[in-house]
């Protein structure tokens, strides 16, 4: 008898987290127009929220004899769960990412988007400046030449 696979770190509650999210799905799609015939708007989201929840649950049902990952506990699961999908430059790329959003109504499109790519690029690519500025000046200069000359849009 062959013992079934160890979950991964996270594994169970980020499928939990879908189950719920599964049920969010189902109830706004009961929102949509209840279900009063099979062909009413909110027949087909709800079938489809419905399957979302009974695959999830039996997932779980199936995960219910999986023995719990080598991590040392409830927090060295999470320690590893993170290290494993949020890596150092995923997390500095998407900090990044909110930064130029936040940046967006200050310094305006051209400049910010010129800044967020040059950081991106100095940070992701460890260095090489002058590759970076390059890049920086081509591309943003496209961006420009395509929303100014070709879609004629005026870019704050």
């Amino acid at each position: 008898m062959s013992h079934p696979p160890s979950l991964k770190a996270g594994e169970r509650a980020f499928n939990l987290l879908l189950l719920l999210l599964s049920g969010g799905v189902f109830y706004e799609a009961y929102r949509i127009s209840g279900f009063e015939l099979p062909n009413s708007a909110g027949a087909f989201p709800l079938l489809l929220g419905a399957i979302m929840i009974v695959t999830m649950l039996s997932i779980l049902l199936g995960q219910r004899h999986h023995s719990r990952p080598a991590a040392g506990g409830a927090f060295g699961e999470l320690r590893q769960f993170l290290a494993t999908h949020f890596p150092l430059p995923v997390v500095l790329f998407s900090l990044l990412a909110v930064g130029y959003l936040l940046a967006l109504p200050a310094l305006g499109f051209i400049t910010a988007t010129a800044l967020f790519l040059l950081i991106a690029q100095l940070c992701l690519r460890r260095g090489h400046w002058i590759s970076a500025v390059l890049v920086t000046v081509l591309i943003t200069a496209v961006i420009y030449a395509l929303f100014t000359l070709l879609f004629q849009v005026y870019l704050p």
